[in-house]
Order: structure tokens, then sequence, then C-alpha cells
């Protein structure tokens, strides 16, 4: 088995030890101890090995014995708290929403594919988890036949993940999922950073997402045509199912940096597939991040906080601009008057000379 070298796979080594010393000063389980003894125990390098051989090859905990002398439970032991720890420390970091530079540069990217106002495309994907307990079975047992787990993301252009929702059976569908998440919490609650840009002279303040046909018609999301009839509709098509796997490209890469993500998840807690899953999103940005050079320019350490200008005082107001925000984004007028405006934003772009899609 080929061994994982961190500096391969998650930046240069100054950076590799700053984050080392963060996990360490967090749970002081991955510092070198000595027994009672004054014998040394099992040193950092040891642990964090055993974990990356059950994350990113899917080996089974009792294999990590014959490669860095760990008996199975202490590799369990230790994944479960490696996880916990990466999304205590790295979460707030790595699993945020978008910001407001975020949203600018998101925007930007969006404007030059011809999709002004995009943030992103939205999906899910089903892990499957072998050993679910019996009594549950039927419950996360949906149309794959086995126990699966759903999670739902957004992902952009550069594969960063913005949103993860994990958790939930497969009985459910993507809609019922999307209505449990919290993809639109903060745009309820009036807090998310504006994305203000304008398509075929109307300016629009709220960016959205591109998803597939079994969406809702929310103003938020934006849909392909499933018969598209002249070259007009026949373009957007084509551009929206080409630029909506984003999101699939995200997820194959993050299967494939981790295969446990892509096998059947042989642990029974709940919590401790929520941790792994996590844990591997927050790894996937985390080499995103090292890999795309204008997140240095872009991301401010210390971000201005966005002021809650829509809050005013009063319960029954806030009520009011909140069922009024809830409304909005579950417009459908709003939706096809987006789309249309889309179609001939496009056309007007690139349809007279045809070309392909700018990935």
């Amino acid at each position: 088995m080929k061994p994982l070298r961190m500096e391969e796979n998650f930046g240069n080594k100054n950076r590799n030890e700053e984050e080392e010393c963060r996990v360490k000063d967090h749970d002081n389980y991955f510092i070198q101890k000595k027994d009672g003894l004054g014998r040394l125990g099992l040193s950092t390098l040891q642990k964090v090995t055993t974990v990356f051989q059950i994350l990113a090859y899917g080996a089974s905990t009792n294999s990590t014995d014959e490669y860095v002398r760990i008996g199975e439970s202490t590799a369990i032991l230790c994944m479960k708290k490696f996880c916990r720890t990466i999304v205590e420390v790295f979460g707030d970091e790595y699993l945020r929403t978008p910001n407001a530079n975020d949203v600018a540069r998101l925007l930007k990217k969006g404007e030059e594919r011809g999709f002004p106002g995009m943030l992103g495309s939205l999906d899910c994907m089903h892990w499957a988890w072998k050993n679910c307990p019996t009594a549950w079975t039927g419950q996360y047992s949906g149309r794959h036949g086995s126990p699966t787990i759903i999670l739902e993301a957004v992902a952009s252009y550069d594969l960063w993940i913005w949103h993860a929702y994990f958790g939930l059976s497969s009985s459910n569908n993507d809609i019922n999922v999307l209505q449990s998440s919290n993809l639109f919490v903060n745009l309820t609650q009036g807090i998310a950073p504006p994305a203000h840009y304008t398509i075929q002279g109307t300016e629009y303040n709220v960016g959205y997402y591109l998803a597939d046909g079994i969406y809702p018609k929310w103003s938020t999301l934006v849909q392909t045509i499933s018969q598209p009839q002249g070259r007009k509709k026949q373009y957007f098509a084509m551009m929206q199912e080409t630029y909506r796997k984003d999101v699939e490209r995200a997820f194959g890469v993050l299967q494939s940096r981790f295969a446990i993500v892509k096998g059947p998840i042989r642990f029974w807690d709940k919590h401790v597939l929520h941790d792994i899953m996590y844990a591997c999103i927050i790894m996937h940005n985390m080499i995103v991040e090292d890999e795309c050079n204008d997140y240095e320019n872009v991301i401010d350490s210390n971000p201005t906080p966005i002021p809650n200008v829509d809050m005013v005082d009063g319960e029954t107001k806030r009520l009011q601009q909140f069922l009024a925000r809830h409304r909005q984004i579950k417009n459908k007028e709003a939706h096809y008057a987006l789309r249309n405006s889309l179609i001939e934003h496009l056309w007007e772009r690139h349809g007279d000379a045809p070309c392909e899609p700018d990935l």
C-alpha cells in the first residue's frame, strides 16, 4: 500500500505543521506520552497515518496493525477523535457559508460563464450504510434497495463545497431534504451577503443555484428545460446541464480522495458517520484552497461583519419580514422570469457563435 504523503495533499510543510499544532492543542490525545514505566506510547505520526489509511484508502480498522502497529480498537478510537477534532477546529472556516468576498468571487465567475448571479450548483449524494441497525433498515432503504444516508451539498466551479447537510435517510427524496436543510436559513433571516447583479436590465439582489428537474420552482433555483423547443432554449439547457455538473464533479473528487465516503460505511453510530463525512469535506476544501491561487487575494481573514439592516425592533415586524423573504424564495413567477431572462442573456452572449462551455 502506498503511503499517503501529507505534503502532496494538504499543502506546504509549514502549513501542515501549523495545523498539526492546532489539532494537538485541541486534543492532547494526539500528543505522544509515556506510560507508567516511562516507555513512549504511540506517536502522532502513527495515529494520523492510521486515520488516513482508513479515510483515504478505505482500509479496514483491523488492517492497520500490520502497517503502523496499531490495534483495531485503538485505530477506531484514533479515527473518531481525529474526525471530531477536525470538525471542531476547522469547521467554522472550511464549512462556512459564503461571505461577502466569496460571493463577489462566485458572482464574477458566474458572469464569465454567462450565468450572472449563480452561486453554485445543488444536488444530493447517497452514502451506503452497511451496518445500519436492523430496526432502521426500512427507514434508510429507498430506491437503492439498501440502507443509505443522504448528503445535500452545494459546490462551486472550483469544487469547494459551500453547503453540506448530512443525515437524512434515503427514504426521502431531494425535495424532502431541501425542505429540512438549512440552505436558505441566512437568506430568510436577512443576514446573507447580498448578491447584486443585473440581467436584461432587471436588477437582482439574491443569488441562485443550478439544480436538476426534481427540485421545486423557486426563485433561488434554476433548472434545465426537459424538452427545449427552439435554439435559444436548447442552448440554455445545454449550458445549464454543463455547469450544474460542478457539484457532481465535487462528489466524484471527494470520493476519489476519501475512499471511505465511496464505499459502504461499517460503523454503527450516526454521530460518528456525521463526523467522518464533515471531516472529509473539510479536508477536501483545504485541498481546494491550497490548489486555487485566487483564494489568497480574495478571502479576508477578518471580514467586515454584515449588519442586519433588515432586522428592526419588534417581533411582529421581524416575523413579517421573515415570512416575506420565505415567500420570495418560493415565488414560482420569479423563478420563470429569472429563467427566461437567463435564456435571452445566454443567447445574446453566445448564441450567434456556437462554442463549447468554458469550465
